[in-house]
């Protein structure tokens, strides 16, 4: 039997859905289930195929037993290897390299020392800041983020010097990105199943979290739906994410890339409805069980940079 579970944390929508759906397909010799984690072995086989991982970024424990999972030749979606490894704010430099619309970021230092460092630890940090060339180079109003985080936790819109100094004052030992804001007149969130599958959502930031996916959506524009479905497709295959969202704001009819680092996005019925539910339950649930039926060998080099590239 080539097994394939689930790890997930406070969702309750997503995770029993995928798991009935992986079962209601009824392909031979495959099945699902909900992981159950005790102390774990080091180097032992987990007997799953595939895991399909929702909570590791969260919690330690969970990221450790899958890279433990990788190693035994388990297939993790997203591979942990590489998802500890990444951050916001390579991505956009990744991007930009590769064509992709971006707006100007740039990466500043910590406004606290971290813990266990002090001035001495910063020598190598050029300061005061050349504050006048940052604000040159990304204008305002501009937004305040963290170069790893998610969920829209502590980001800052800012419209001034005073706001962005207000703001980077309260964000302690925090990594943070300043990037221009787009002045958009359409966003989008996208997701990417297998690097293959895109399902486009219209989208709106600025509403309630309960109202941000549009319900019933005008028609998109052909030519702006080929464009996001290429630079969806090009951002998750130069990523190697194998489950992402990738969140476009459009300005002019330009579609910038602001967020994709999204390895286990938001997929609550609640949240997204039914329509983009049934969407990312099925094309998940395929990709599962398209990797579990797949007789690609397990590692026997045991090099960590082959498990970083997933092969």
């Amino acid at each position: 039997m080539r097994k394939i579970a689930i790890v997930y944390g406070m969702e309750s929508t997503f995770p029993p859905a995928l798991v009935d759906y992986i079962n209601a397909m009824k392909v031979p010799g495959v099945a699902a289930e909900h992981l159950r984690i005790g102390g774990v072995k080091m180097a032992e086989p987990t007997g799953y195929k595939v895991i399909v991982d929702r909570i590791s970024h969260d919690i330690p424990f969970y990221r450790a037993y899958l890279k433990n999972a990788v190693l035994g030749g388990t297939y993790v979606i997203n591979n942990p290897f590489w998802w500890s490894a990444d951050d916001k704010f390579f991505n956009y430099a990744l991007a930009a390299k590769m064509g992709i619309a971006i707006p100007n970021t740039v990466l500043l230092p910590h406004h606290s020392h971290p813990p266990g460092t002090n001035a001495q630890s910063m020598r190598n940090l050029i300061f005061p800041l050349d504050w006048e060339e940052i604000f040159d180079y990304v204008g305002f109003p501009a937004f305040l983020k963290p170069f790893d985080g998610g969920g829209w936790r502590d980001v800052y819109k800012v419209d001034s010097p005073e706001e962005l100094f207000a703001a980077y004052h309260q964000t302690g030992t925090l990594c943070m990105t300043l990037q221009a804001a787009v002045n958009f007149s359409e966003y989008y969130r996208c997701y990417v199943v297998g690097r293959e599958k895109v399902h486009i959502m219209q989208y709106d930031p600025r509403a309630p979290h309960a109202e941000r996916y549009v319900r019933n959506p005008a028609p998109l524009d052909p030519d702006l739906k080929l464009r996001l479905t290429h630079d969806c497709l090009k951002i998750c295959r130069a990523l190697g994410y194998d489950l992402n969202t990738v969140e476009f704001a459009v300005e002019n009819g330009v579609p910038y890339a602001i967020d994709f680092m999204n390895p286990a996005p938001d997929a609550g019925i609640e949240s997204v409805g039914q329509v983009n539910f049934d969407w990312i339950v099925k094309h998940v649930a395929e990709l599962a069980v398209k990797k579990a039926l797949s007789d690609d060998k397990p590692q026997t080099e045991y090099r960590w940079n082959h498990f970083l590239h997933g092969n």
